[in-house]
C-alpha cells in the first residue's frame, strides 16, 4: 500500500494476499458469532479492507455474506428504539457493514441498500449518529458516527451515485465542527483516548482514523484538519515513523476471551504510519 498510495508504483491487485496476517483473518471461525470481539468475521472484514484485500475476494464475500445477513435482519431491524425523537442505535455496526461491502463490490446488494436506507434516517439533526438511550441525550457520538460516516462514503464511491451526499456533508461537518477531536466549549481534546492513533480501531474514534475517513469522504483539504493534522505530526518520532497504541482495548477486568483475531504486533505501527502519512501528517504545513 506505501508503494501504490504514496509512492505511485504499480502494485498486483491481489498483493495484500501474500500477507500472513491477511491470510489469518481469512480463516473466519463459523462457529463464532459475527460480531464477536474483536475475533468475529464482522471485525476480521474491516481489518481486511483496510489491508487492501482485493475487491470481490471470494472467501471475504462469503463471510461479508454472513455479516450483512445478520446486520439486515428485518426482525431486528424493526427493533431499534425512537426516543424523545431520535433514533437510538449503534451506527458504527451498520456503518462499518456496509464499507466493507461496499469494498467488496456488494454495495447494491438488497441487503446493503437496507442498512443504507436505515443509516440515513437515523441521523442525528446535529450530523451524527448515537445509540445513548437516555432522553436527554441530545449530541451525537464521535465513535458511533464515523464508521457510518465512512460506510456512507464507500457506498457512493462504489456505485458511482451522489444519493447521500447531503448526510455525508452533515456528518463531516459534525466532525468539522469540532476540529475533529476538540470541544467548541473548552477548546481542548474532547477525550484524552482521541489523542492517540490506535490500530485497528474498530469502532473507536481517535485522530488518525478520524482524518483518514474525513480525507476519503473529500474533507481533507477543510482548514479545520489542520489542528488535528499538526497534533498527529507532533506524535512523529525520529525515525520518521509513529506508534499504535497497544493494546488499548481490554479494560480492567476484561475477560479473556475478548482476544483479537491475530497478533497484530509490528503491523499496528506500519499502519499508523502509512495512514498517518496518507493524510498528510509528515509534510509540514
Amino acid at each position: 500500500m506505501t508503494h501504490r498510495d504514496l509512492l505511485g508504483h504499480p502494485v498486483p491487485p491481489d498483493a495484500a494476499l501474500n500477507s500472513p496476517v491477511v491470510r489469518a483473518l481469512l480463516t473466519d471461525p463459523l462457529g463464532t458469532h459475527p460480531y464477536a470481539k474483536w475475533s468475529g468475521a464482522h471485525w476480521r472484514l474491516v481489518s481486511l479492507v483496510e489491508l487492501g484485500i482485493p475487491t470481490g475476494q471470494p472467501e471475504a464475500v462469503m463471510v461479508c455474506d454472513r455479516v450483512l445477513t445478520y446486520w439486515a435482519d428485518r426482525e431486528r431491524l424493526a427493533q431499534v428504539r425512537r426516543i424523545a425523537g431520535r433514533v437510538r442505535r449503534c451506527a458504527s455496526q451498520e456503518g462499518n457493514a456496509v464499507a466493507v461491502a461496499s469494498r467488496l463490490g456488494l454495495a447494491r446488494d438488497p441487503r446493503v441498500e437496507v442498512l443504507v436506507e436505515h443509516l440515513l434516517d437515523w441521523q442525528w439533526p446535529d450530523g451524527g449518529w448515537n445509540c445513548d438511550k437516555r432522553a436527554e441525550a441530545a449530541h451525537s457520538s464521535f465513535h458511533e458516527t464515523l464508521p457510518a460516516l465512512w460506510g456512507l462514503h464507500e457506498f457512493v464511491a462504489a456505485r458511482g451515485e451522489s444519493v447521500c451526499d447531503t448526510a455525508i456533508g452533515r456528518a463531516g461537518e459534525l466532525l468539522l465542527e469540532h476540529q475533529v477531536i476538540y470541544s467548541r466549549r473548552t477548546g481542548k481534546a474532547i477525550h484524552p483516548t482521541f489523542v492517540r492513533p490506535h490500530y485497528p480501531p474498530y469502532w473507536h474514534y481517535d485522530l488518525l482514523q478520524a482524518l483518514l475517513v474525513l480525507d476519503r469522504a473529500g474533507f481533507g483539504a477543510d482548514p479545520r484538519t489542520a489542528r488535528a493534522r499538526q497534533a498527529l505530526r507532533a506524535q512523529r518520532r525520529r525515525d520518521g515513523t509513529w506508534r499504535a497504541v497497544r493494546p488499548w482495548w481490554r479494560p480492567p477486568g476484561a475477560t479473556r476471551g475478548q482476544v483479537e483475531a491475530v497478533d497484530w504486533g509490528m503491523v499496528a505501527h506500519q499502519m499508523v504510519t502509512l495512514n498517518a502519512l496518507r493524510v498528510g501528517a509528515g509534510s509540514e504545513e
